[in-house]
């Protein structure tokens, strides 16, 4: 079993999260159960499925669950352009979640590249 909490991946996705949470307090209550919870669940899947990943037996298991965490990025990023063109962030918040974003997935993938050639 690998500690999650070791890992840069992780970190930088559980300070998005918390980053995301941070930012829709701020979005219109009538988007609590639609793009405030969409936001929410795919940031917090990120870290969520690294931690998942790390306490699986296999590296097949690991990349599986690291998958699922580039998916769910994909996701966010999404959202964040959705959030941008509804009004709800500034383009300089959203440059900001974008370059944050885009980082965090190039970093995922070549850890998913490393797991994938260890098995």
């Amino acid at each position: 079993m690998r500690d999650f909490r070791q890992l840069r991946i992780w970190e930088l996705s559980h300070n998005l999260t918390l980053k995301i949470y941070r930012i829709t307090k701020g979005f219109p209550k009538e988007e609590l159960f639609s793009l405030t919870s969409q936001m929410r669940r795919s940031s917090s899947s990120i870290p969520t499925n690294i931690a998942e990943g790390c306490g699986r037996g296999s590296n097949s298991d690991y990349a599986r669950f690291l998958q699922i965490a580039v998916g769910s990025s994909s996701e966010l990023d999404y959202q964040i352009l959705l959030a941008k063109d509804l009004e709800y962030i500034d383009n300089t918040l959203y440059a900001e979640l974008n370059n944050e974003i885009s980082s965090l997935q190039r970093q995922l993938v070549a850890f998913l590249q490393k797991v994938r050639a260890a098995t």
